[in-house]
């Protein structure tokens, strides 16, 4: 099923959290979702660390939720 309703946004991780969950600060706003890591980056050790630029995916139903989706060079 595809994915419907999900907003995707940038923004900057300001903290990493325990169990594998950052805070991220959005760059349209001054909303701060906890987000966790999307399965390929979890597979591939892609390490995130406060300071990354990152693409977050949030749902429409809980926007203090996200999904880190890539990691932005």
């Amino acid at each position: 099923m595809a994915k419907e309703g999900s907003i995707e946004t940038t923004g900057v991780v300001v903290e990493a959290l325990r169990d594998g969950k950052f805070r991220v600060q959005l760059d349209d706003s001054a909303h701060m979702p906890i987000c966790v890591l999307s399965g390929k980056l979890r597979k591939n050790f892609i390490r995130i660390v406060p300071g990354d630029n990152v693409k977050v995916e949030l749902s429409a139903y809980d926007l203090s939720r996200g999904r880190i989706t890539y990691r932005v060079k």
